[in-house]
This record gives structure tokens, sequence and C-alpha cells, in this order.
């Protein structure tokens, strides 16, 4: 599948509010496809070349910034959030748990409940944001290649090493918060029994936000990125796919039901 489809469907498939925080292939590509079709800068530049390729880079940095503004933004807001939860956890077990002050088996159960959905959307979001970084990035390497190759410039070595400075790249927090996140889960939430698995798998199916399903969109980014792993890239090399550092997770996964099934080669 070209990644300009690929692109298409991880936007329909993600959450509704992240859906313009993408980058903004097809721009760039017309814009690509602009300067090739114009006189080369070796034979005499023409005034649409030129133009073309202000535009082009500008477009780029302007993607750059983008990127950036919603990852920090995404980034601070988890933070906050860990910690928010962190500390719910604490006044449930202070008060209704079984040494609480006011222990209360049916409330503690109720509220843990409502808390584990919280932190499985928590979970999910988090993971969807590192497929944020990878999958821009990739995006970025792919039409700057089409650059090099289209125009005969040298843009893209340069700017990939531009892009692996800029704060959206730089995964190692939200990495270090999934993995909080699932130890705060192993230790509010122990290992479930066999027969307890599949309503548990059920509840994280249902699990929604804004009206659409967090879990879901999880499983559809990851699967995404899967596919592009699995059957090779025309980019392949140094600056193409980074290494996905999402942690490994014990937590069940369901069987993936989407309205658009992705099909891995």
């Amino acid at each position: 599948m070209k990644f300009g489809k690929t692109l298409k469907q991880q936007k329909q498939e993600t959450l509704p509010d992240w859906r313009d925080k993408f980058l903004s292939y097809k721009d760039l590509k017309k814009l690509v496809k602009l300067m090739s079709s114009a006189p080369h800068i070796l034979t005499g530049s023409s005034d649409q070349y030129v133009k073309a390729e202000a535009d082009f880079i500008y477009l780029l940095n302007t993607e750059i910034d983008k990127f950036n503004s919603f990852f920090m933004e995404q980034e601070e807001d988890f933070v906050i959030r860990h910690k928010e939860l962190q500390h719910r956890i604490e006044r449930v077990v202070d008060r209704w748990g079984p040494n609480g002050r006011e222990s209360s088996s049916a409330l503690f159960k109720e509220e843990m409940a409502k808390i584990k959905v919280e932190i499985v959307n928590f979970h999910g979001e988090m993971v969807l944001l590192i497929n944020y970084s990878n999958f821009n990035y990739t995006g970025l390497a792919k039409i700057l290649k089409k650059y090099d190759k289209r125009t005969g410039g040298l843009l893209r070595s340069p700017f990939i090493q531009n892009v692996l400075q800029q704060p959206f790249f730089t995964t190692d927090l939200i990495s270090k918060l999934v993995k909080e996140c699932e130890s705060m889960i192993d230790a509010v939430f122990p290992v479930l029994q066999e027969e307890e698995k599949g309503k548990f798998v059920e509840d994280r199916e249902l699990i929604t936000v804004s009206g659409e399903g967090v879990f879901r969109s999880t499983v559809a980014a990851l699967l995404t990125m899967k596919e592009m792993r699995v059957r090779g890239s025309s980019t392949f090399g140094r600056f193409s796919l980074p290494p996905l550092v999402l942690p490994e997770t014990d937590l069940p996964l369901p069987p993936l039901h989407l309205n658009s099934p992705i099909h891995i080669p």
C-alpha cells in the first residue's frame, strides 16, 4: 500500500481530535511534483521552481512545528494524568480499601472499576502518541527521499539530522510512562484468572473516548506500523523508519474488528 493511502487509513482510525495533526503528505507531494516538472536549477532556475521549493521548505518547517506543539501538549497532559491516577488510587485505597477509614468492599470495587477503565484508556492514548511520532517521522523520510530523487537536491540528510533532535521524535518519557502505567495495572489489578480474561477483553473493546474506541484505534495503529515493517520499504535505511520503542505488554488483546480492515501482505 502506498504511504499516502496508509496515512489516510491511519487518520481515519485514530482519535478524532488527532486527525489534523498528521503530516500534510499530499500537499508536500504536490510541491515535489511541481518542482520536478519545472526547469531544473542547473539549467536555469524558473520562478515556478524557486517558489515551489520555498513553499516546500516552508511547509516542512511548519509541519515540524505542528508535530512539536501537539506532541509536547499531549506529553505534558499525560504526565499530569499519570500523577492524578496514582493519587486517585491512593485515595480510594485509604478510604474504602480493606484497611481504609470507611472500608467498603462494594464502594472499593466500584471506584476501582472506574479507575481501571481510565488506566486502560490512558495507556492506549500514550501508545498512540508513540505511534504518532514514528508515523510522522516515516512520512518525512519518504517525502524527503522523493524530493532528492525528483529534483536532484540533497535536502534529506541534513533535514533528518535536524528532525532527530526535535521534541516530537523524543519518546523516552512517554515510553517510561507506558511502562509505569502497565506496572500500575499489574499492582492494582492482579493477574486475572482464566475465566475472568474474557470479561476483561470485552471491557477493553467497549472503552471509548469522544465516541471512538481508544483500544480499537491503538490496535489499528500498531498493526499499521507492523505492516510497514513486515512488507519492507523502498526508503529503508538509516533515515527511514526508527525502531519501534513500544514496550512489551502482558495485557490480553482481543481479536481486532475494524470497519476498514488492515491487510498485512
